[in-house]
């Protein structure tokens, strides 16, 4: 019996850490804090998984401890910076000429730095639609909102994106994601 929980429980942290470890990165923008939120949600599912009935997908129950263990630290951190300067330094750099690794990071930092400045609620709905692909309907599993506020806070979020990135909202990324 025991050998058979402890081999799910390494079976669920094998299928869902590094999705639960990347939307709280993204979430956060900081891979310290990503790691301890990400840590503290196996830790809840460790205990709550007993009592896992499967009337959600085990998939959306994970981003839904994942989703209020990240608002519940933003809610503490709110005053601080939320974003680690460091954090594009850490990522792999693509091949290429160093002007266009520069000209992408610089890119990217402003992408993080505006993502950072959204609502909780709206970045949410931005990581998990556009960075980490995820469906409407997944989305609002794992949210625990209708595909329609799904929708609607998506196209709101990307608005703000655009307008603190001060870019047109026709074409560029934005298409990409809806």
């Amino acid at each position: 019996m025991y050998d058979d929980l402890d081999q799910r429980i390494r079976i669920i942290y094998q299928n869902h850490y590094h999705d639960v470890y990347y939307f709280l990165l993204y979430f956060t923008g900081n891979q310290t804090d990503a790691e301890d939120l990400t840590q503290d949600v196996f830790m809840k599912l460790l205990r709550a998984l007993p009592k896992y009935d499967g009337r959600a997908e085990l998939k959306t129950w994970i981003f839904s401890i994942a989703k209020y263990l990240a608002i519940d630290s933003y809610r503490k951190k709110r005053f601080q910076a939320m974003f680690s300067e460091n954090f594009l330094a850490r990522l792999v750099s693509s091949e290429g000429r160093p002007e266009e690794s520069l000209t992408a990071k610089e890119e990217g930092q402003e992408l993080k730095e505006a993502l950072q400045k959204l609502k909780p609620q709206y970045r949410m709905v931005v990581i998990l639609r556009a960075l980490k692909e995820y469906s409407v309907k997944e989305t609002a599993e794992i949210l625990g909102i209708s595909e329609s506020k799904v929708k609607v806070d998506f196209h709101r979020a990307l608005k703000m994106l655009h307008t603190y990135l001060d870019k047109p909202v026709e074409g560029g990324w934005q298409n990409e994601w809806v």
